[in-house]
């Protein structure tokens, strides 16, 4: 072997060498890619905005694989979890689903019905009613001025302690006839659950009444209101 082909050997041993340390750099890479990574788990994403409120179901959503640590420990991973859930606030489109986006949908007790009416959105308490939030109803009624010993202008307790099950779209009204309504020009749809009677003195008053708007009750606290209290005419001021 002249010194050509030894150099030529040497050449060849280096480069198979080097291939060698490379390949094993990769492999060293990757190993501490996997170690940094680890092992990757389902978790679901929304493929489009959803409006504050609105039932979820499985096809709001699609499924994508990322590495388990890089998941929030409220991230939802089984998608049956969306059932009977609504949206809490307004859900941006690829936004990863966890589950303090949403909340159960309430529902009748025994003895409940629904019933809903429209709201005046400037005067309903607009964006702070959500479904489960509990709410005093309160509506206003014109006096009879015309008539001698007639009644005051009043304003009513319909219902109290009511349970708030849906709250839908903020709608533009273009509204005829002689009501209240020719004075809103939005409102909210918003279902409640209550009792007979109680549904009876909505109804009455969502007919009759000029006005027609919601107290929000804070959490935990009871809004029921003394009989002495649930009617109020100006006269109680002098």
């Amino acid at each position: 072997m002249n010194s050509r082909q030894r150099r030529g050997v040497i050449l060849l041993l280096l480069s198979v060498l080097c291939a060698f340390g490379a390949f094993a750099g990769v492999l060293s890479v990757i190993s501490d890619v996997n170690s940094k990574v680890g092992p990757e788990v389902t978790a679901y994403q929304l493929k489009s905005d959803v409006a504050p409120y609105t039932a979820l179901n499985s096809g709001q959503f699609e499924k994508i694989a990322m590495p388990k640590r890089w998941l929030s420990e409220n991230a939802v991973t089984d998608l049956r979890e969306v059932e009977g859930k609504i949206a809490v606030t307004e859900l941006r489109g690829g936004s990863l689903l966890q589950s303090d986006m949403m909340v159960r949908k309430p529902e009748l007790r025994a003895g409940e019905q629904e019933i809903a009416i429209m709201i005046d959105a400037a005067t309903g308490v607009a964006g702070k009613i959500t479904p489960g939030a509990t709410v005093n109803i309160y509506a206003t009624f014109a006096g009879e001025q015309q008539q001698e010993n007639a009644e005051p202008a009043q304003s009513k307790v319909i219902v109290s302690n009511a349970k708030v099950l849906e709250v839908g779209k903020l709608t533009a009204l273009n509204p005829s006839g002689d009501d209240r309504r020719t004075q809103m020009t939005e409102a909210v749809p918003i279902t409640f659950a209550l009792n007979t009677l109680d549904t009876q003195r909505i109804a009455y008053a969502e007919s009759f009444a000029e006005h027609v708007r919601l107290a929000l009750v804070a959490p935990g606290s009871d809004g029921t209101i003394r009989p002495g209290d649930r009617t109020y005419t100006l006269d109680k001021d002098k």
